[in-house]
């Protein structure tokens, strides 16, 4: 019983968050909006505070508006030009740790608010525009569901069922058993939101399906990575007794990317 206890927890506290944003989305793009910059501004803290324990803390100046501006790249922000952001980043970024106190580690700092805003702003970026896309309430959802699935599917497989360890060194728990359990999970959710809504090729369907799964243990082992070497449990403990934001929003972080890409490449949401 005792170790089903944090089990029952995690999927309940899960399953609140993702009753939550869902209200919100289906308040239609105020709510998603309101959503997006929710989730962007706790997970760029909670990025920061990691970043701090793995060397080098990504300064504030940096890593805030440089995430906002990567969420909002394709939609409200999408007429000013990436490339030339970067640019200003590098050389104004570098150039300010010549006099701001830290320069000792200005190289590292700079690096980390970078990779923190590129990880928490992109994938918010790409559901943004699933969602702004033909049928984009769905693709969105339906992507959200799938990454879910997968990563409560490989949870509670692996507990259960799991005897080959998968990626020990960065998480011991982590079994094969759980990641192919995991990968078919993310596949039945979308074949199901494919057959009820989205009605791309059955292939492409099966493709994607896999893609999610693939994206979905990815970002959950990169996230656990950083844990280990920042040397805690959780992200931090924004959700009380639970963890943090980015230990729930893990695997959701990459499907998009994935899926947008893929679909972009075979015309499948025009």
């Amino acid at each position: 019983m005792s170790l089903l206890t944090p089990l029952m927890i995690r999927i309940f506290s899960g399953a609140l968050f993702l009753g939550l944003v869902l209200l919100l989305v289906y308040l239609g793009p105020v709510g998603v909006y309101v959503v997006a910059t929710a989730l962007t501004a706790g997970a760029l803290w909670e990025f920061r505070g990691l970043s701090d324990r793995m060397g080098f803390r990504a300064p504030s100046w940096l890593i805030y508006p440089l995430g906002a501006f990567f969420a909002l790249s394709g939609t409200w922000l999408r007429l000013i030009d990436v490339k030339l952001v970067l640019s200003l980043v590098l050389v104004a970024g570098l150039g300010a740790f010549l006099f701001i106190p830290g320069r000792r580690e200005g190289l590292g700092r700079w690096a980390m608010g970078m990779a923190g805003a590129i990880y928490v702003g992109m994938p918010i970026n790409y559901y943004l525009l699933l969602y702004g896309s033909r049928n984009g309430l769905a693709w969105m959802l339906f992507v959200i569901l799938a990454a879910v699935v997968s990563d409560v599917a490989a949870l509670l497989v692996g507990m259960r069922l799991g005897r080959t360890p998968f990626f020990k060194e960065i998480s011991p728990k982590k079994t094969l058993e759980g990641a192919i359990a995991g990968m078919l999970g993310a596949l039945a959710v979308f074949l199901f939101g494919n057959a009820v809504t989205l009605h791309v090729p059955l292939l492409h369907a099966v493709v994607i399906g896999f893609l999610i799964g693939l994206a979905a243990e990815t970002g959950d082992l990169v996230e656990s990575q950083m844990k280990r070497i920042a040397g805690v449990k959780d992200s931090s403990n924004l959700i009380p007794g639970h963890g943090g934001m980015l230990d729930r929003l893990d695997s959701i972080f990459f499907p998009p990317i994935l899926v947008w890409t893929y679909t972009l490449l075979f015309g499948l949401l025009r």
